[in-house]
């Protein structure tokens, strides 16, 4: 056996030595009389200048060979560019070198590293802004990148390519968006030098318990977000409540921002490419969210290329493309759509027992049974992007969300076996239309518009009582903002106008007895604002103060919000920041009975009346150092935060004080601290955040008690390692368990209603969670590449209550009740990029 396989292997190698050798000896020919047998065997003509092609020579090519396997020879042996212009007729060319030197237009120094990139050839430049290439045409157009600055797009035929050009690069408009600190926490996770924090899904790697970046999972990796109930809807920026938060999607004020009633987020991460964060020192440009603003922003530039994806989990499948309209356009789509329908899964099981724990959809009286549960969610977007001209932007968005779910309930009424379904239903839809012109290098404006639209639906089929009772929370909001921004030197100024008018209708019907009450608000809002940013020469010292002017037509009311930022480089390794804001809201979520039917369709939305539900009002500020060396970053932060206009309605209370209407305010200290060191391909991160939020209401019997968000003690930890090939990461969440309150000892049921000890004195169960995921990438071929991945959620399995709510039962006394987070949940993702 092993003489066969050495003679196998001699006979190989003599052959395939015989073959170089055969060429090798080959005698060279003109290659004018190649291209002459080229031109009879496949019909093409070729069209060159003569006295490029005097005098050279190559290796004939064989005949059997393809017409582009013939040129690609010829093309490596001469080094000449062959140019198929159409199917029957191949220009020749030499390659042009193409040389330059790149320089700041500003400091009139030269930039190292600008990225050079032809039809082909790409370059770098260095240390002197210097950098050559080939091109294949005169025609070709190449780009200039630099982070920071303007991308160039330079046509060669235009340029004098006997002497090197000197390229002169300008600091981009929008230079808010630098990137100041990459690798915040893992890769795509940045802190940029408009004081947010910023993820970006093109970069992004991959977080513990997480198979893709789900916007709204992601953002709770930062110390200062948090969810008291583990959901995306549900999220709480520095001790505030959810409906205190600005969500944009490119501009338009969205509503509604979870699946599954809140488990996942509704917004498509892979159309979502970037999201940005603001806890504080907010732009003057922004109103509304007196917590936080969560900010997120599709594609600003023409894609070229047509690309997508399509990928499906255990939950939903979907497919997301761009699409290249011209050379001045593209659309981007993007559909989700879950597999409810097809089959489900175990990983949906488990999600849907979440939503639905103690609700009629899942735990019925006696003499009902329910059945036929079906549940089911959907969301498209688009954005498509115009560039008539080099000064010209238009931007235009849409979004669609959808949730519905449904269940019957049967049971004997009057001798006959009746069935009666039950729904609820969450829908939202926004468009928005964006348009930027620069007027001068310095000088720009943009114009946008959006319409916002929300409605929840419910249907409580009562087969016992014989009774529907619906319910309906309508939002629709109109918004437009005008923005100028002008760049003198090291200076930025910015002014402008935005107007909104929102519109919120809530209804009640019930058949038997007949009821019916409809409400309907509307607040128009007019604002103006400007604001100047200063950095100087060293980049060292930057800091950006603004004023804002809010009008409210209904009330007669103005409210005039000033905003500061400062940032201060202290050799090369410290930074100093200081942030301070105030900021106004007029609408919040009114939560009522929350614990009937399916808790979701209790949270309204409802319009500030100035009187019963007054406007909130906030002022935060805090202080933070950072310290970066050789892949160690620490951050810490110390803050506080007053927050007045709260109603114990839009608080959340399932226990003391859940019926109450009264008003009040809240206060909040807090620190928060974050260790990351990368070292290679890993990134490792320990974060802390301590906080105490502190309610007052005047009207309640205790005036001051712990908030419902008072997660006291949160900590982290995780590791994530980064390849071209795997994203593999694991880690751990603990969390102090948020207050809650219990019935007096002995006196539990007062006249029928639970008798509550003092209010929040008790702590549900400190909150553990132990996560991890692995995603693994490889190429298919040359145009398809793929990922597979798996993740673990909670792999401890551990019971963690996220809230609790007590009723009197049949015997006079009180039962507890508790909801609990998800389990050990699996999930897995396969998807192909084209």
């Amino acid at each position: 056996m092993d003489k066969t396989r050495f003679y196998i292997a001699l006979v190989t190698f003599l052959l395939a030595f015989q073959t170089l050798f055969g060429q090798s000896q080959a005698q060279k020919l003109p290659i004018l009389e190649v291209l002459h047998e080229i031109s009879s065997i496949h019909s093409v003509v070729f069209n060159y200048e003569s006295s490029i092609l005097k005098d050279v020579k190559v290796y004939p090519v064989p005949e059997e060979s393809s017409l582009s396997f013939k040129i690609e020879n010829l093309s490596k042996q001469t080094n000449l560019v062959f140019n198929k212009v159409s199917i029957a007729v191949i220009t020749i060319s030499q390659p042009i070198k193409f040389c330059g030197f790149i320089y700041d237009a500003s400091l009139d120094q030269p930039l190292l590293g600008a990225t050079i990139s032809g039809n082909k050839n790409d370059a770098i430049s260095d240390a002197n802004g210097y950098f050559e290439m080939e091109l294949s045409s005169s025609e070709e157009v190449v780009s200039i990148r630099y982070i920071g600055f303007k991308t160039l797009a330079l046509q060669v035929s235009t340029l004098d390519l006997l002497e090197c050009a000197i390229i002169s690069m300008s600091v981009e408009q929008e230079f808010i968006n630098t990137v100041l600190l990459e690798a915040y926490l893992v890769r795509g996770i940045d802190k940029n030098q408009d004081w947010t924090t910023s993820i970006n899904y093109d970069k992004f790697s991959l977080l513990p318990g997480l198979i893709e970046a789900d916007v709204l999972q992601t953002v709770q990796a930062l110390p200062s977000i948090k969810s008291v109930d583990e959901s995306v809807s549900n999220i709480n920026i520095r001790g505030g409540s959810n409906d205190q938060n600005l969500i944009l999607w490119d501009d338009i004020k969205m509503y509604q921002t979870g699946h599954f009633f809140g488990l996942i987020s509704s917004f498509n991460p892979h159309m979502t490419q970037s999201t940005s964060v603001i806890n504080n020192g907010t732009d003057v440009s922004f109103t509304d969210g007196v917590s936080g603003t969560i900010h997120m922003q599709t594609d600003k530039e023409v894609n070229s290329n047509f690309s997508g994806n399509l990928g499906v989990n255990f939950l939903n499948a979907e497919l997301f493309s761009t699409i290249p309209i011209g050379n001045q356009s593209s659309l981007q789509v993007a559909t989700r759509k879950s597999l409810d329908d097809f089959y489900r899964t175990p990983t949906y099981n488990t999600y849907f027992d979440r939503v639905t724990q103690y609700t009629e959809a899942q735990n019925d009286a006696a003499e009902v049974t329910s059945s036929g549960q079906d549940f089911d969610f959907y969301d498209t977007s688009l954005r498509w992007l115009y560039s008539p001209s080099d000064k010209d932007v238009i931007r235009v968005n849409f979004i669609l969300l959808n949730n519905n779910l449904s269940f019957n309930e049967t049971a004997l009424f009057n001798g006959a076996i009746q069935t009666k379904e039950s729904s609820a239903s969450q829908n939202s839809m926004g468009a928005g239309i964006n348009y930027k012109r620069q007027w001068k290098e310095d000088f720009f404006t943009s114009f946008s518009i959006y319409e916002s639209n929300y409605k929840l639906r419910s249907v409580n089929a009562d087969v016992l009582a014989q009774q529907f009772f619906l319910q309906e929370n309508t939002v629709s909001e109109t918004g437009l903002k005008v923005e100028n921004v002008f760049l003198k030197n090291q200076w930025q100024f910015k002014f402008g106008y935005s107007f909104t008018e929102t519109e919120v209708i809530n209804l009640r019907d019930i058949d038997v007895p007949r009821f019916v009450r409809r409400d309907e608000e509307v607040l128009r809002e007019h604002g103006a604002f400007a604001q100047a940013w200063f950095t100087n020469a060293q980049k060292d010292f930057s800091v950006r103060a603004g004023i804002r002017a809010n009008y409210l037509t209904k009330f007669n009311k103005a409210i005039i919000e000033p905003r500061l930022s400062m940032r201060k480089t202290l050799g090369d390794h410290f930074e100093l920041e200081a942030l301070g804001e105030f900021k106004h809201q007029s609408t919040s979520q009114i939560i009522n009975f929350q614990n009937d039917f399916l808790g979701i369709e209790s949270r309204r939305w409802q319009l500030s009346d100035n009187d019963n539900i007054p406007i909130m009002e906030s002022k935060q500020a805090s202080l933070g150092v950072l310290y970066k060396n050789k892949g160690w970053l620490l951050d810490v932060k110390a803050y506080y935060k007053t927050v007045d206009g709260i109603t114990t309605q839009s608080q959340g209370f399932t226990t003391k004080y859940e019926f109450e209407r009264q008003q009040g305010s809240y206060d909040v200290y807090g620190t928060e601290f974050l260790l990351r060191k990368k070292f290679k391909e890993f990134s490792s991160w320990m974060s802390y955040s301590y906080l105490t939020t502190t309610y007052t209401f005047e009207g309640l019997e205790e005036v001051q008690f712990p908030s419902n968000f008072d997660l006291t003690h949160s900590f982290t930890m995780g590791s994530t390692y980064s390849s071209d090939s795997w994203d593999i990461s694991g880690g751990f969440n603990f969390r102090t368990g948020k207050p809650t309150s219990i019935p007096l000892l002995r006196n539990e049921v007062t006249n029928g209603n639970v008798n509550f000890d003092t209010a929040n004195e008790q702590r549900l169960r400190d909150y553990l969670r132990i996560d991890a995921s692995a995603v693994y990438k490889f190429k298919i071929n040359g145009r398809f590449r793929s990922e597979i991945g798996a993740s673990l959620w909670n792999i401890s399995n551990r019971e963690n209550v996220i809230n609790n709510f007590f009723r009197v039962n049949e015997s006079g006394g009180a039962d507890q009740f508790s909801r609990f987070s998800l389990g050990l949940t699996s999930n897995m993702v396969f998807r192909i990029y084209f």
